[in-house]
């Protein structure tokens, strides 16, 4: 007899895309912002829909369903054509390096599981913590993006709950960063809705390559063993919630960190990452002298002379962070703390950038995330700009996002956009068991926030 509480894999295959593009039969390579990340995990985030009544009327339900999504899967690949190759390495022996790319022409595609979970979408969104079973609704769980070489670089999972359908979604993050990630979501929902119609996408990506001055597109590393390259992350256990903060108050936030400093400069996110550094340090009651941070995973496209287009494919992300002692953190105003974060995200500019980049070129770094992560920062990531419940496949409006292990360590902050929109947001916390119970009692943080919206209320 089946475990109920266990994701069963019903079937799997792999999806190519429709036809092949001229430009997909040569070696896609990898940039500076691209390889850094070899050593971190997939990105993994998912949209939890409904059941509509079709799928207890309609014999075969499931299986139209399935079949639909994989022929616009086929349809959207050829546009995202990378997502469908594998990460080759060639190595040279003078002098000793090696030379990543992805290969989109020898490779079997993206993979594609029907899977299943005899639970219902109240025992998944109703738990104060996000269940680990969510865990297990994404593919290449844990897997390290240097794992491209033998794992397909996107891989979907339909699972079907008893009331709802989960489309997971695992991206290799060394061929995409969130931006570009939800513009591929985005893009194979367009396509979906078009119902086998010709589309000419709103918005292409672009494929053309960018490197900086003097740099690429063939880019030698100076490693010849992956163990210079990538260390495997285990986080201990942690507990991970879903904080809802409706847009009013996330308005309050803003006006309350602009008043205390005396500007009308500080973001509506900037004020709400000061809000989460602020409580989580209080939460770990820090030494007063110790050093902490609040990084911020930034899109460097927009910041750049000239501007990259926000439709440009691969990654353009960096970390900038505020930095303060937990003293000064806790007794400056929530205005203060907030104000760091803006000074940071002002200062990064294209000189900042390019900067970076000029010093990787010298010292080529893979990001590792057991050396990255420290006990006494947070890290803000994803967006609450990105278009995630306009993502539709038949069924209406997603009732609830959700991400899987990947990247999840303590003081990781995921940030989604609220169902009901607005500007409402909700942030997948994820921190140590005592950090949370201490957050669960911040006055601050809870006074901010509320339940995400009940099952019986969720966007229809």
């Amino acid at each position: 007899m089946s475990n109920p509480h266990i994701v069963r894999h019903i079937s799997e295959c792999f999806v190519k895309p429709e036809h092949a593009l001229e430009e997909s039969k040569r070696p896609f390579y990898l940039t500076p912002w691209d390889l850094q990340l070899l050593s971190s995990h997939y990105i993994q985030k998912g949209l939890l829909f409904n059941k509509p009544p079709a799928a207890y009327d309609q014999e075969g339900f499931i299986d139209t369903l399935l079949d639909r999504l994989k022929c616009s899967l086929s349809r959207a690949l050829v546009h995202f054509y990378p997502l469908s190759g594998r990460l080759v390495t060639q190595t040279n022996e003078n002098p000793p390096s090696c030379l990543i790319y992805v290969d989109c022409d020898n490779s079997p595609g993206a993979k594609f599981i029907h899977a299943a979970l005899d639970t219902t979408i109240s025992e998944i969104l109703s738990p104060i913590d996000v269940p680990l079973v969510v865990q297990s609704f994404f593919d290449h769980d844990r897997a390290l993006n240097y794992d491209g070489h033998t794992m397909s670089l996107l891989s979907i999972q339909i699972t079907e709950l008893k009331d709802g359908i989960f489309v997971g979604c695992a991206m290799n993050h060394s061929i995409a960063d969130g931006t570009s990630y939800w513009h591929f979501f985005n893009s194979w929902s367009e396509i979906f809705q078009a119902e086998g119609n010709d589309v000419s996408l709103a918005r292409p990506p672009i494929h053309k390559r960018w490197f900086p001055d003097g740099c690429g597109p063939i880019i030698n590393l100076p490693f010849t063993h992956q163990d210079e390259i990538i260390s495997r992350f285990e986080p201990p256990a942690l507990r991970e919630r879903v904080f809802h903060l409706s847009s009013e108050s996330i308005a309050k936030l803003k006006a309350k960190a602009n008043a205390e400093y005396k500007t009308n400069k500080i973001s509506s996110f900037q004020s709400l990452s000061a809000l989460l550094w602020r409580c989580i340090t209080r939460a770990r009651r820090l030494p007063l002298d110790q050093i902490t941070s609040c990084k911020l995973a930034t899109n460097s496209r927009s910041r750049m002379d000239p501007q990259l287009s926000q439709d440009y494919f691969g990654n353009s992300i960096l970390a900038v962070a505020g930095v303060a002692t937990a003293g000064e953190l806790l007794e400056q105003s929530l205005g203060w703390a907030a104000w760091q974060l803006h000074q940071a995200v002002v200062n990064h500019t294209d000189k900042a950038i390019h900067g970076w980049l000029d010093a990787w070129q010298q010292s080529p770094i893979i990001y590792q995330l057991a050396r990255f992560v420290d006990e006494y920062s947070i890290m803000m990531g994803s967006s609450p700009r990105f278009n995630m419940y306009g993502n539709e496949f038949g069924m209406g409006k997603a009732v609830a996002l959700r991400s899987g292990s990947a990247n999840k360590f303590d003081g990781s902050v995921t940030s989604f956009p609220g169902c009901e929109g607005g500007g409402s947001i909700d942030l997948q916390v994820c921190l140590l068991p005592d950090f949370m119970s201490a957050l669960e009692s911040d006055e601050e943080f809870m006074d901010a926030t509320t339940l995400p919206p009940s099952v019986a209320v969720v966007c229809r």
